[in-house]
């Protein structure tokens, strides 16, 4: 058996930036304000690439990077691959509301990709949408109390 390894005394605290693949920044800016209502972060040209990350009103400390795939970090075949996997919505996150039709009601008014209306779950209710490069976005609203079955 694997020795355990040492306790430490501090500890990983929270997930400050999930990037999310998208091929045109400018589109994922306007979408992920716009649409979703997320709020710019930091743009800034680094050189090479431009660092572009949203958050949610109210939350910096919570960002999503909409990253374009290519040089730096990887490489053009790569980014190509990553592009055709997004484009097929291998890629996804899931995000918390806590009125999902209305949710639904503002989305669909705003154009997004519905890929799944409202739905009763085990958990809550959710439902699907895609982003304009193909990546799934899940939202959910949590069931107020535990429900059995």
């Amino acid at each position: 058996m694997p020795a355990r390894p040492p306790r430490v005394s501090h500890m990983i605290t929270d997930i400050a930036i999930t990037p999310l693949f998208v091929n045109d920044q400018d589109v994922a800016l306007d979408y992920y304000t716009r649409v979703l209502g997320f709020e710019v972060h930091t743009d800034a040209d680094l050189g090479p690439m431009r660092w572009l990350t949203v958050c949610l009103p109210g939350r910096p400390e919570r960002e999503l990077m909409l990253q374009k795939p290519g040089p730096p970090p990887i490489d053009v075949e790569t980014a190509r691959s990553v592009t055709h996997i997004t484009e097929k919505g291998a890629h996804w996150i899931i995000l918390r509301t806590d009125d999902i039709q209305a949710d639904f009601e503002r989305l669909k008014a705003a154009g997004a990709e519905i890929t799944q209306e409202p739905a009763e779950q085990p958990y809550g209710v959710d439902m699907a949408i895609r982003d304009p490069f193909g990546n799934q976005i899940r939202l959910t609203q949590p069931a107020s109390a535990p429900q059995s079955h």
